[in-house]
């Protein structure tokens, strides 16, 4: 039978969940590639993947997935990691440069312009690099890795997550494990367990994780291990999934995404009906 193949995503905040994938054996079961979140959502809905680490407003849009419950990427209070930055103050920004690697966190700074900062504005897709999003708009939406090491004391800088924690007092889930309905269907292996250890795993060696990352992202040891332990929630607990139901109702109300999706998890093996 053909190893299933995953869709991962290739930010730091990512590497906790794949900690069993990239250190142990679970890599000989899948195929495994790399990529930002907007390719990963795609390579789920064109079926060039079967599992994915999928951008929440993507599953607005695949039909047919299954979540992996109580695995997610997501934030109680900072991210950290989703930046706002802006060139003058919020209430004067025009023009917003849209990282093009993620939906989500465009879809959630509109939300936020229509819910906290008054009225919506522009947005123009453009590849992550700071200094020509700036030179082209009033603010750049940025994610992942980059945004870590932007200099907050040049700028009037927004934490989005914080954001909607200020707006709506909840968390945000920016992303979670989903896997086709085919996949899981004709599968034996127990997907439920396989991704949820791994998280558990890649959350033990937050130290090991440190010294292999920290390199990569500019960043000391202590601070990945700070925003992999403090401002990165990998938990689809009941808090969490308040707070993205209630971002899948903002985001329709503002044209973001066409509807509220029901959630349909997967469930583990053990449990399965006969």
């Amino acid at each position: 039978m053909a190893r299933l193949r995953i869709s991962a995503i290739s930010f730091l905040n990512t590497a906790p969940l794949m900690w069993d994938f990239d250190h142990g054996e679970r890599r000989r079961d899948f195929e495994i590639f790399y990529t930002v979140p907007s390719a990963c959502a795609e390579s789920l809905r064109t079926g060039t993947a079967d599992i994915g680490i999928v951008p929440v407003v993507a599953y607005s849009f695949i039909p047919g997935l299954k979540v992996i419950p109580d695995v997610a990427i997501a934030s109680k209070r900072s991210v950290r990691s989703i930046l706002l930055v802006c060139k003058k103050p919020i209430e004067d920004v025009r023009r917003v440069a849209a990282d093009t690697s993620s939906r989500t966190s465009v879809a959630l700074a509109r939300v936020l312009f229509r819910k906290l900062w008054g009225e919506a504005r522009q947005f123009q897709p453009m590849a992550p690099a700071l200094g020509p999003m700036l030179r082209e708009c009033d603010a750049a939406l940025i994610i992942g890795d980059p945004a870590l090491t932007v200099d907050r004391t040049r700028f009037v800088c927004y934490d989005l997550a914080e954001e909607w924690n200020r707006l709506t007092g909840k968390p945000f889930v920016f992303a979670f494990w989903a896997v086709r309905g085919e996949a899981a269907e004709n599968t034996s292996l127990d997907l439920v367990k396989i991704f949820q250890s791994s998280r558990d795993h890649g959350l033990q060696n937050l130290g090991a994780l440190a010294r292999e990352w920290a390199p990569r992202v500019g960043l000391s040891e202590d601070q990945v291990r700070a925003y992999l332990s403090e401002n990165i929630d990998f938990s689809l607990d009941a808090e969490n999934l308040t707070g993205m139901e209630l971002f899948f109702r903002y985001a329709a109300e503002c044209g973001a995404i066409a509807s509220v999706p029901p959630l349909d998890f997967m469930a583990a093996v053990g449990s399965r009906s006969a």
